[in-house]
């Protein structure tokens, strides 16, 4: 069963980003950006937590879920540290998940070559 809800949550997730690309003039840019936006403000009022509660990995895997993540280190170190803590749990949460990605891009650009 929590295989069938992570597949249904994610999907419809999936399928929400889909129908807004196809029917806007949106970019993956635009779409990218909006769901790291709406996961965020789903966490502000626990609406995410309770999704992942439900869905377990399903909520965990799309793009929303950044938006949840930047929120839990924002507020926890907010807590610790004050205000300027907000900006240093961001950091501190986001910068393995985009220096995996700088790296691995740059690893996939130096071992295959572009088709034009």
């Amino acid at each position: 069963m929590d295989y069938l809800l992570a597949f249904l949550v994610c999907g419809t997730i999936c399928t929400i980003g889909q129908i807004i690309y196809d029917n806007m003039k949106f970019t993956p840019g635009h779409i990218t950006a909006l769901f790291v936006v709406i996961g965020t403000i789903l966490d502000t009022f626990n609406i995410y937590d309770k999704l992942v509660e439900f869905s377990k990995v399903g909520a965990s895997l799309p793009i929303t879920s950044f938006g949840h993540f930047l929120m839990h280190a924002a507020d926890a170190s907010m807590h610790e540290m004050g205000i300027l803590g907000v900006a240093a749990g961001i950091f501190d949460i986001s910068a393995a998940g985009i220096t995996s990605a700088i790296l691995f891009a740059f690893l996939v650009a130096v071992i295959f070559k572009p088709k034009s």
